[in-house]
């Protein structure tokens, strides 16, 4: 009897699609809450996964205190996250759930940029023509008018930039010897930390619905930050980074069965435009590896 294997990099695959399920739901569930203010709904969706990463943590014997050669850039991950997830959340609660998630998966492209400053990585050719094709498809997304932008949509933007930061921070953590588990903690709970102020001062009395709801997008955001740790555990982005815009499949249908919402035939376009240029750098990013 033969025993069936999934190769790592299946697994890989596995999990990136299962994360941009979670965050899918997690964006749908976000304007389900209703109207109320997004650090509220930001600061229960941060501590459901503080929670799960502490849990996780003790079970494998991770201390909650910082290594002090990490804790900078621990913190600069920590900060742009925070400012990605209220952003994004804003944005969320005022565009289209699809349109608010494709502004989000912008992150990959502002990654390039912030590696280049960061890192000293150079910017090659092909990544400054996927940037501009992005930016194309932004364009059909938010459709600006003769005014100029609108105020969430710029503030979708400077989540999506915000989030690339942090992916970039959460690099140079892994290859400084970080944990997944641990990284996932200490954003959270300084998350949790630095909001509850403004949470407690703004505070927004919520049905039992509501706060269903809000636990259950904690629930889904830990589900996806703990599978997208995973998948980069099993493959590293270059061969699976391409499966994560399944996000916005399932956010489209999900947003479409739980809200009535429908994106217009340019919202749609940009998808395509997006996704497009994020397969152009997929492609080049495995043909320069095979070449290595």
């Amino acid at each position: 009897m033969h025993t069936f294997k999934i190769s790592e990099k299946n697994k890989g695959i596995v999990y990136i699609i299962l994360a941009a399920f979670f965050f899918a739901l997690m964006n749908t569930l976000v304007r389900l809450a209703g109207d109320l203010p997004s650090i509220q709904k930001s600061f229960f969706r941060n501590i459901v996964a503080m929670i799960f990463a502490f849990v996780m943590m003790k079970r494998n014997n991770i201390s909650v205190i910082p290594e002090k050669k990490n804790l900078s850039r621990l913190i600069c991950r920590a900060s742009f996250g925070t400012i990605g997830i209220i952003c994004n959340f804003y944005a969320i609660d005022h565009m289209l759930v699809a349109d608010a998630s494709m502004l989000n998966k912008l992150s990959p492209f502002f990654a390039i940029i912030f590696s280049f400053l960061l890192l000293k990585e150079k910017i090659k050719p092909v990544q400054i023509t996927c940037l501009m094709i992005a930016f194309v498809g932004l364009l059909f997304i938010i459709k600006p008018s003769l005014s100029g932008f609108n105020a969430w949509t710029i503030v979708g933007i400077m989540g999506g930039m915000a989030a690339g930061a942090a992916y970039t921070f959460v690099r140079i953590l892994s290859q400084r010897g970080e944990k997944g588990q641990y990284i996932v903690f200490f954003f959270s709970a300084f998350s949790c930390l630095v909001t509850l102020p403004v949470f407690i001062a703004g505070y927004r009395p919520m049905s039992a619905k509501q706060i269903l709801v809000l636990v259950a997008t904690g629930l889904a955001g830990a589900g996806g930050q703990f599978s997208v740790t995973a998948a980069y555990s099993h493959s590293p982005a270059r061969e699976i980074s391409i499966y994560d815009y399944t996000q916005i499949i399932f956010a489209t249908i999900l947003s479409f069965v739980l809200l009535g919402q429908v994106p217009d035939r340019f919202s749609f376009i940009g998808y395509f435009i997006i996704c497009s240029a994020s397969l152009i750098m997929f492609i080049y990013n495995n043909k320069k590896t095979s070449r290595t």
